[in-house]
């Protein structure tokens, strides 16, 4: 029975976790930053990384004695290198290297992208590739075509601010607080989602990426008039996003021959009005959707040791000179997206 330690600290959640070849999570540690961020209404990236520094020693000790196993237990350490904060990645990634070379075990650099990316195969053993992939959080919204481990096609990417990004935004706009993502859709619910006229940016085009940058500027225009509620606007911004992920996602569907399902991941994935209109688009192209449970959308160490755990068994190793990664895309070879930079 293969044992892979996955560790995660790309952003603001430190994580330690012991995940199995065959899909079973032993042991998971999570340590959550929100109150140190909370005053400034997203995350500091200083802060992040010293406490990614205090935490990730402690919960990766809670974890082996949570799954009563030792570090000479474990067959390689899967650490994220990237993309993310670098001050918080080199924490999580040079404790791997640390952990790797004292045990004499094998390191495997995961790409954080990767780690959502295949987290629906940890939850449902069943999913085969080549699988449609809507991987939507705070820093990145993008389809991919999966088509098997460290083998991604890129469909399409935001043009300028991720779903995830807009959100929270939305949520500082509207005074929701932080974290901004599971304020709005709390106060969505309570509003009406046709109250407030929202543009649907680049719905309908054939161009066939994402943009949110302008959605923003409407929901900030429309707070400052003062002329709907804060419900409504949450509402209704929501509603747009849906509409806009909605669209993207079945013109990929369009062009994409012979996947096995549609397929949702990232921190955006445990909105559940978005999982709900996604699952009616699956089912009107007959495929079967997948969304791993909410726990597993968000930043955790699961998803990392998973990927560990494919990579391993594909022989995918690294050497402890591998970098840290601030910027690291799924599919090098995409065609340049049009104001995405470096982000696509």
């Amino acid at each position: 029975m293969t044992i892979i330690l996955g560790l995660e600290s790309s952003c603001d959640e430190t994580a330690a976790a012991l995940v199995t070849g065959d899909g079973r999570v032993l042991a998971h540690r999570l340590a959550t930053q929100e109150e140190a961020h909370r005053p400034y209404g997203g995350v500091v990236p200083e802060i992040a990384a010293r406490a990614h520094v205090e935490m990730l020693t402690p919960l990766i000790a809670a974890a082996f004695e949570e799954a009563g196993l030792t570090l000479a237990d474990v067959d390689a350490i899967a650490a994220t290198a990237g993309p993310g904060l670098i001050g918080g990645v080199m924490v999580g990634l040079v404790t791997g290297k640390a952990l790797a070379h004292a045990a004499d075990k094998p390191l495997i650099a995961v790409n954080h992208l990767e780690g959502h990316a295949l987290s629906p195969r940890l939850a449902d053993q069943s999913l085969q590739f080549p699988y449609l992939l809507l991987l939507v959080s705070g820093g990145h919204c993008q389809l991919l075509r999966v088509e098997g481990v460290g083998r991604y096609k890129r469909l399409a990417t935001t043009i300028d601010d991720a779903a995830g990004e807009a959100f929270d935004k939305t949520a500082k706009l509207l005074g929701l607080g932080y974290p901004g993502g599971p304020r709005v859709e709390k106060a969505a619910a309570l509003g009406n989602a046709k109250a407030v006229p929202l543009p649907r940016p680049l719905v309908g085009t054939s161009e066939p990426h994402f943009s949110f940058a302008g959605l923003k500027s409407a929901v900030m225009r429309a707070a400052q008039a003062g002329q709907h509620s804060v419900e409504d606007i949450a509402a209704s911004f929501q509603q747009a996003v849906i509409d806009c992920l909605l669209d993207r996602t079945a013109r990929a569907l369009s062009n994409s021959h012979g996947v096995t399902a549609l397929v949702v991941a990232g921190g955006v994935a445990a909105n559940g009005a978005i999982r709900a209109a996604l699952e009616k688009l699956a089912a009107d192209n007959d495929l079967p959707f997948v969304a791993p449970p909410m726990w597993l959308c968000t930043d955790n160490a699961a998803m990392i040791g998973w990927a560990g755990a494919e990579r391993f068994a594909a022989g995918l190793i690294d050497g402890l000179d591998v970098a840290a990664r601030p910027r690291w895309p799924l599919d090098p070879d995409a065609e340049a997206a049009r104001g995405a930079g470096v982000k696509a």
